[in-house]
């Protein structure tokens, strides 16, 4: 059996259906909010494939769910119990006292603001609003500090850390309905 992705309810048969942009298997009763998607079976396909390989004989095994457009886990009947990899895997998250770590770090070097500013070739008020945690840094200003005040501003999370609360569903897969709020 599988999951509505959007209220959560076990169906049979799922409908795959496109709503508001995003290709959903959802039951009967939450395919009525969509319009109706055929599907094409083709695992040669790997335009959306996230995988490393990109060959289409070691993708083969793995197409239901990597192929597709589909941004869901459970896209596919054969997924396994992998989580699906995309971009933001690779990327480290700024940690969440970043401000602290940079107003401590300038202060241990001795210098202020606008000394640390002219050292990055950035403008003091971008030291300011980051020391108050205004903005996020940038990828080139986040690096640019780490560099200068020799810090770490990235928090690697793991994947135990990346959980924040519970899904309703007892495999502990999320699906839209854990998430949304409808107004009926």
């Amino acid at each position: 059996m599988v999951q509505c992705e959007m209220c959560g309810k076990e169906t049979n048969s799922p409908n795959t259906v496109k709503i508001e942009g995003a290709e959903l298997q959802v039951c009967d009763e939450c395919a009525e909010f969509g319009t109706e998607v055929k599907t094409q079976q083709s695992s040669t396909s790997t335009k959306y494939s996230t995988g490393s390989s990109g060959s289409s004989s070691s993708g083969s095994s793995t197409s239901s769910s990597t192929g597709g457009a589909s941004g869901s886990s459970s896209s596919g009947g054969s997924g396994g119990g992998r989580r699906r990899r995309d971009m933001f895997d690779e990327m480290d998250e700024v940690a969440q006292d970043y401000d602290n770590r940079i107003r401590s770090a300038r202060e241990a070097a001795g210098l202020s603001q606008e000394e640390l500013a002219k050292k990055l070739n950035e403008k003091a008020s971008l030291i300011r609003k980051l020391e108050h945690g205004e903005i996020l840094p940038s990828d080139d200003v986040q690096r640019k500090l780490e560099r200068e005040l020799d810090i770490d501003l990235s928090a690697g999370a793991t994947p135990e850390e990346d959980t924040d609360w519970e899904g309703g569903s007892a495999s502990g897969e999320y699906t839209l309905g854990d998430v949304v709020e409808r107004k009926d």
